[in-house]
């Protein structure tokens, strides 16, 4: 897999209204694809009814791809269960309320833990392996697909989920007390007194369910994994597809027990990926909008793993509802997957290579669309495909740069979905409210021209605070809401170390059972505590103060949430102009043994968290300090240890930027000397090495 960053798509030649194997086969091949994914989404075809298999069916694609040098990943089809299954063991239906099953027709409706799904999905699975997993085309297997969607409430899986509180807490006194169920006269007399999950409202409960329906979604893919083992060769592969804002899913949890992580980053086109941006920073959901977005997108599935990705879906051309058809613009499909290449990805697989004419996703275009006929889609593409041949291994797993490193959460995450800390501007409470404190310091770096780093905080915790200190020198928690003593240690050290820990709204406020904490474990070190927060009605303007390090521009904002500080030893960074709030500072900073500790007791607008990361990371490892507002540059380590830069013009105005050091662009063998202009196209991309 390293001799070139592997290119293609998802082909389902089942789907097709005629026999056009051949003809889709050396599309691909002068398309220089190397790579198509097959066979998981079609149960139904595999084995059409109880017992009597289908197989060969595929043989034909297999042989086809390998004789033009073109690699297949065979999936498993257990997400989308048969019509038949459904209805002789009406069972295995999953339900979105106790007792209450969600209907058959779409995918995933499964318990995929019961005894009767399981035997199923084994059997099916071990007779499409038993016939397949040694063709020589097969270079790896995804188990499974995007798992995690639902969140079931079957009586099987609350019976774990109590058999599993009686192995963590040993007795219902336990939990009583660590629960605090004495609060609404919750305390359990006995287990079977626990309730079920979709009438609770209590913080600590939902914590342990949402952790542990995440750690069945686990089990489950490790268990196909396992399977998948017991069949493959040495060389080949096991991963899923991961689509990141499912429910129930820790995507860093769930990784380890594969080989290599895949995601599935969509993202909008055309002024979606325009900068300056346009569109006033839409909502990140499934479909990010918004180039730092889409680079977000990119080093959450890099941290998954901490090492580059296969990339197993992303747009090949309109992706999303009939009403919403916005395919890119050219030289879009090139900057988009150079962003991915550029942040890890190893690999670059569309969804999908023909537009379907039926099922739900209809108008989810592919690679070549309705008439199947190549067009301005596929010149983009094969243009990629030509370029990757070019730049050969070089570019095959990039390891990309940060200049800051920022804390995840997921168990902050879940909490945050049911019992947000924001609202929004209706009042309703905002689900999305980790994300809308962890995002504007991701994007506030990306606008200042840093490259971020993300981490899980297990993992965080696996590595010692001075190496971490001396990896990444600046560190952003944001919104770590739920985090154990010892994760809190971990930052305190790691600020003594010499490292600059950055905190910002709502972290280190709860344990790891989501209780309250009496006192703050961080204040002593940051020099500043809090008793008192607010939300906001409206944004509410920032100021530098006298003498500070930090320089807030004229459109400096606090959004949504204010911390009312108190200092204790720590400087004043910026203060809020307002008759109320004005009385506590936006940001302070504070010396602790090496190192420093800056709290940001608001979520910072644009401007704000912009001047934040510079002021974080004063000198871009990139190099690149001068550029337009449209250019972005990515830097990473080759597979050979060259340096190479990703330089993008996102906009249809050319540009130029000076070379920070002297470059080879990796396409064409021109060489620009340091200090000499850099000239990118509309909507083009370059790639350099250092040299």
């Amino acid at each position: 897999m390293a001799d070139r960053v592997l290119f293609g798509a998802a082909y389902y030649h089942e789907y097709q209204p005629e026999d056009r194997l051949k003809t889709d086969l050396d599309l691909m091949a002068a398309a220089r694809f190397t790579v198509i994914r097959v066979g998981e989404s079609v149960w139904s075809t595999w084995e059409p009814d109880n017992g009597r298999f289908e197989l060969d069916w595929l043989e034909p694609v297999l042989d086809g791809a390998h004789e033009r040098g073109i690699a297949v990943v065979l999936g498993t089809p257990t997400y989308a269960v048969p019509p038949w299954l459904s209805r002789q063991c009406p069972e295995i239906a999953a339900e979105h309320a106790t007792g209450q099953r969600i209907g058959w027709g779409a995918r995933q409706e499964v318990d995929f833990s019961h005894p009767a799904f399981r035997f199923h999905a084994e059997r099916v699975t071990r007779a499409i392996l038993g016939r397949y997993a040694g063709h020589q085309a097969v270079i790896g297997f995804q188990v499974d697909n995007e798992p995690g969607l639902r969140l079931p409430h079957n009586h099987g899986v609350f019976q774990r989920f109590v058999d599993h509180l009686r192995a963590v807490y040993g007795d219902v006194e336990t939990l009583n007390r660590e629960w605090g169920l004495v609060y609404w006269s919750h305390r359990l007399s006995t287990w079977a007194d626990l309730w079920t999950p979709d009438g609770n409202a209590q913080p600590q409960y939902d914590v342990a369910w949402r952790a542990f329906l995440a750690r069945q979604t686990t089990e489950f893919v490790a268990w196909q994994a396992d399977i998948v083992r017991e069949h493959a060769r040495p060389e080949q592969f096991v991963t899923t597809c991961i689509a990141y804002g499912h429910p129930a899913l820790a995507d860093d949890e769930l990784t380890a027990g594969l080989d290599v992580t895949a995601g599935n980053p969509y993202y909008d086109m055309q002024d979606g990926l325009e900068l300056p941006d346009p569109t006033g920073g839409r909502e990140h959901q499934w479909l990010s909008t918004g180039v730092w977005a889409l680079v977000r997108s990119a080093d959450r599935i890099f941290s998954s793993r901490q090492e580059p990705f296969l990339v197993t879906e992303t747009n090949a051309q309109a992706i999303s509802s009939p009403w919403d058809n916005r395919p890119g613009y050219d030289g879009q499909w090139r900057q988009a997957a150079w962003a991915l290449v550029a942040r890890g990805a190893r690999m670059i697989e569309y969804w999908h290579w023909h537009t379907l004419h039926f099922g739900t996703e209809t108008y989810w275009g592919g690679v070549l669309p309705h008439s199947g006929r190549p067009g301005r889609v596929y010149a983009e593409i094969a243009r990629l495909g030509a370029e990757f041949d070019t730049a050969g291994a070089l570019v095959a797993g990039i390891r990309p740069d940060a200049d800051i490193a920022m804390v995840h959460s997921a168990p902050s995450k879940w909490l945050m979905q049911k019992y947000p800390p924001l609202g929004k501007p209706d009042g309703d409470p905002d689900p999305a409210a980790y994300d809308h404190i962890f995002d504007p310091f991701y994007r506030g770096a990306f606008d200042a021209g840093r490259q971020v780093r993300i981490y899980h905080a297990r993992q965080l915790g696996e590595i010692p605070p001075d190496l971490a200190a001396r990896r990444h020198p600046a560190l952003i928690a944001a919104g770590l809401y739920l985090a154990d003593d010892a994760m809190l240690d971990w930052l305190v050290a790691y600020a003594a170390a010499g490292g600059h820990l950055v905190l910002g709204p709502r972290t280190g406020y709860a344990d790891q059972e989501a209780r309250a904490r009496r006192e703050s474990r961080l204040a002593e070190a940051a020099g500043a505590w809090y008793d008192e927060f607010s939300n906001l009605a409206a944004d509410l303007p920032v100021r530098a103060a006298p003498g500070s390090p930090l320089k807030a521009p004229a459109d400096a904002t606090a959004t949504r949430w204010v911390d009312g500080l108190t200092v204790d030893g720590a400087e004043v960074l910026a203060e809020y102009d307002h008759p109320h709030f004005g009385r506590w500072p936006a940001a302070t900073t504070h010396r602790h043994e090496a190192g420093r500790i800056t709290c940001v007791g608001t979520v910072p607008g644009p401007g704000l968290a912009r001047a934040l990361a510079a002021w974080l990371a004063p000198e871009p490892v990139s190099g690149w300090w001068e550029r337009p507002e449209s250019v972005t540059v990515m830097t990473g380590t080759g597979t050979d240890g060259r340096r190479v830069h990703v330089v993008h013009n996102w906009s249809w105005q050319p540009v130029q930027a000076p070379a920070p050091t002297s470059l080879t662009d990796v396409l064409d063998g021109s060489w620009v000397p340091s200090g000499a202009v850099v000239r990118l196209g509309a909507w083009d991309v370059r790639i350099f090495v250092a040299t």
